[in-house]
């Protein structure tokens, strides 16, 4: 039980990444607060995590939103009386070539998978500082180091990811608060939904390991920052389960 009794928050919480690393977690005794926009497989999740004993509630909130962002946290503090692990994981995915990307599009696309980061975690540090411990995990992407055709605003989003743990890893660090990101590859998750087939195709072809990973192959790389010993030595880190798409 290497979380026994640690408060989590997982964003994005009901489906892939995000539903596996909540399953790991309660299996591990933690005390959850999920969170996402969709309320039936919310609640559905939550049901699975009771089912392992542990403690679990949902949010439903949209990230984009500027109160959906912070919801699961504030969630925690308000029940747990505190937050021990936060996993920013909610994001989205789409997919055009740059001239065809709108003002819109590109600005959903940052609300989502970035400025989400930055205001959650902004509303749990307070409280892992005070008691000198804390897990901050973000959900980045390959595509954030090695860049996507038809995904820039997406890959783009994920570089600020990247460069927010670690410039936030080298403030708070000292004061035994670890921040760092997970930058899965492709991952057959209902992300990737929305990405044309002959995209995927080339992209497994191209793939040293020569398939796409599934979400419970990520989800205990969340275990392991989140975890100690296992974590404890990890800042600024960016952990690549990518199937060798990204070699650093």
């Amino acid at each position: 039980m290497q979380l026994q009794d640690k408060r989590c928050v997982v964003t994005g919480a009901a489906s892939g990444i995000g539903a596996a690393i909540a399953q790991c977690f309660a299996q591990e005794g933690a005390r959850l607060m999920l969170a996402d926009r969709d309320s039936e497989k919310l609640a559905a999740m939550v049901a699975r995590c009771q089912q392992f004993g542990a403690e679990c509630h949902g949010v439903v909130a949209d990230v984009g939103e500027v109160s959906g962002a912070t919801a699961a946290v504030d969630a925690c503090l308000a029940r747990f009386d505190g937050i021990d692990v936060l996993v920013n994981n909610a994001g989205m995915l789409t997919q055009a070539r740059c001239t065809d990307i709108t003002l819109e599009m590109w600005e959903e696309m940052m609300a989502v998978d970035l400025r989400s980061v930055f205001l959650a975690t902004q509303r749990a540090l307070p409280a892992m500082l005070a008691q000198r411990w804390g897990r901050v995990i973000n959900v980045a992407s390959q595509l954030g180091i090695k860049g996507g055709a038809e995904l820039c605003h997406y890959a783009a989003a994920k570089a600020g990811v990247i460069g927010f743990t670690k410039s936030l890893a080298l403030e708070v660090s000292s004061q035994n608060v670890l921040v760092n990101a997970i930058a899965p590859g492709p991952i057959e998750t209902p992300l990737i939904d929305g990405i044309n087939t002959a995209w995927k195709k080339a992209k497994a072809a191209e793939l040293p390991l020569g398939r796409f990973g599934r979400a419970e192959e990520v989800a205990p790389v969340a275990l392991l920052l989140a975890s100690e010993p296992g974590g404890n030595l990890f800042v600024g880190q960016t952990l690549g389960p990518n199937s060798g798409d990204v070699m650093p």
